[in-house]
């Protein structure tokens, strides 16, 4: 029997409410602060943060670009990166940008009308360019002294707008999402943005895993090969002879591969195999 609509959709629909509700937060901490006692519940953007005027909150890849540009960071900087990673290496590098980063719903956006308005073809870039133009955002960090990236950044720039509302940052969003809709099928997000890359390789060594333990059910029907961001990671734990656990750092826990089996394949679970019991 198929199941329901929300149990086919409710990593999706939990993704966006956690989009949603991070940058209320940000948009609106301030307003509330007034019926908490001056009280922030999150205050800054999503490069640097403070939770409810106490915990640091700093993107590792910010503070990869201050080092790497030479500049010594604040000691609230440092914990607040340290605390991200740890984070990170519990729920999975990538979960930020399927559970956090907000340009996740534009690409998205992008991916649904492509195929409803049945566009095929394009030309998606290697998936290793995300890693070369990681270590190139790090190299011109070092030549100029500066955090470049940061200026163009559409995570940021996205955040801003939503916020402050300025129009300047929407020219690139709709770059992103015309790029997307026509060029590339998930290009940005699978293929070039580098702080994703930044955050794959943290998932690497993550402790929270999507398994395939029921892999012997699967009846070959391609609906999570037809939804997963991407779908390189799950052929190897589906058809291959070794571990049912993926383990790559390119996976971003999104579950969507959990809400569409029918078959009920996939889980969330730990990265550790289980041994079998025998009599």
């Amino acid at each position: 029997m198929k199941r329901s609509f929300l149990l086919r959709e409710r990593f999706l629909i939990l993704r966006r409410v956690s989009q949603a509700a991070i940058l209320l937060l940000f948009a609106f901490s301030g307003s509330l602060s007034g019926y908490l006692g001056g009280l922030w519940l999150l205050k800054g953007n999503l490069s640097a943060s403070l939770v409810a005027d106490t915990v640091p909150l700093n993107d590792p890849f910010v503070l990869a670009q201050s080092l790497a540009a030479g500049h010594l960071p604040e000691l609230t900087a440092v914990i607040g990166a340290a605390i991200v990673i740890a984070f990170y290496l519990l729920a999975g590098g990538r979960s930020f940008c399927a559970w956090v980063c907000p340009v996740n719903a534009v690409t998205d956006s992008a991916l649904w009308l492509r195929r409803r308005a049945g566009i095929k073809g394009g030309h998606a870039p290697a998936k290793s360019l995300r890693l070369w133009l990681l270590g190139s955002v790090l190299l011109f960090s070092a030549i100029s002294g500066s955090l470049l990236w940061e200026l163009v950044n559409p995570v940021s720039l996205l955040q801003r707008e939503l916020i402050f509302g300025t129009g300047l940052s929407l020219v690139l969003v709709a770059a992103i999402f015309v790029y997307d809709l026509t060029i590339a099928q998930r290009g940005w997000c699978g293929h070039i943005c580098p702080m994703g890359a930044a955050y794959g390789l943290l998932g690497k060594g993550a402790l929270l895993r999507i398994r395939a333990d029921k892999r012997d059910n699967c009846d070959d029907c391609m609906d999570c090969f037809k939804v997963c961001p991407e779908p390189q990671v799950l052929k190897p734990v589906l058809k291959g002879e070794g571990s049912s656990i993926i383990r790559s750092g390119a996976c971003s826990n999104c579950g969507r591969c959990i809400d569409v089996c029918e078959q009920q394949v996939f889980r969330f679970g730990h990265r550790f195999e289980i041994r079998s019991q025998k009599p």
